[in-house]
């Protein structure tokens, strides 16, 4: 078991800005268009975290939003039929919302806005997720934002002021910082409970 993280598109933040809509963190969190290169090497069993997004405009520190265990990886066509609700489409706020790229015919939808030429490549290697772990509360979003920086840079073993310091765009876990990862998440999550 192996797992990766990574750094959100700038802005991403579901906390403060309701506006992530990959991966989903839904019943069966998905991941379906983002991070192409770590979905096409991904095995079944291995874990994928996400860290959120920078907000230029907002002074807020990034956070680790969560992670999933890999349960199945599919085409963004059987995404379509089995994800309904994961299809692109504008949400009640106007913004497009979902993770299923593509039309009924398999097509690229004409909400993605990614370029076409990129867009085989994002089709392939659909994550559905099992098992994740989500901070979500506003006491977890809390905590995860004042330890989540320091953590990483223990996990990682690389300091920084910043989480593109410490793990570039993305980062390889072995067993061990996927299982330290996955606690500190739990944990996270039973203080915030605490309290």
């Amino acid at each position: 078991m192996k797992g990766y993280i990574y750094i959100t598109g700038d802005g991403a933040d579901p906390a403060a800005r309701q506006n992530l809509n990959d991966p989903l963190f839904a019943k069966v969190p998905t991941l379906g268009a983002c991070m192409p290169n770590i979905r096409r090497v991904v095995a079944l069993g291995d874990y994928i975290f996400v860290v959120s997004g920078k907000v230029s405009a907002m002074p807020i520190q990034q956070y680790v939003i969560g992670g999933m265990r890999v349960a199945e990886k599919i085409d963004a066509l059987a995404a379509y039929k089995r994800f309904p609700e994961n299809r692109l489409h504008h949400n009640a706020d106007g913004r497009v919302w979902g993770n299923v790229i593509v039309s009924r015919n398999g097509k690229q939808h004409p909400l993605d806005h990614h370029p076409s030429e990129s867009f085989e490549d994002r089709v392939k290697n659909f994550i559905v997720g099992a098992d994740p772990v989500v901070l979500e509360t506003e006491r977890e979003v809390a905590l995860g934002r004042s330890q989540s920086l320091q953590k990483l840079s223990s996990i990682i073993g690389k300091r920084g002021n910043r989480m593109i310091d410490v793990m570039s765009r993305w980062a390889k876990l072995d067993e061990a910082q996927v299982a330290e990862l996955l606690a500190w998440l739990q944990g996270v999550k039973t203080t915030a409970a605490r309290s």
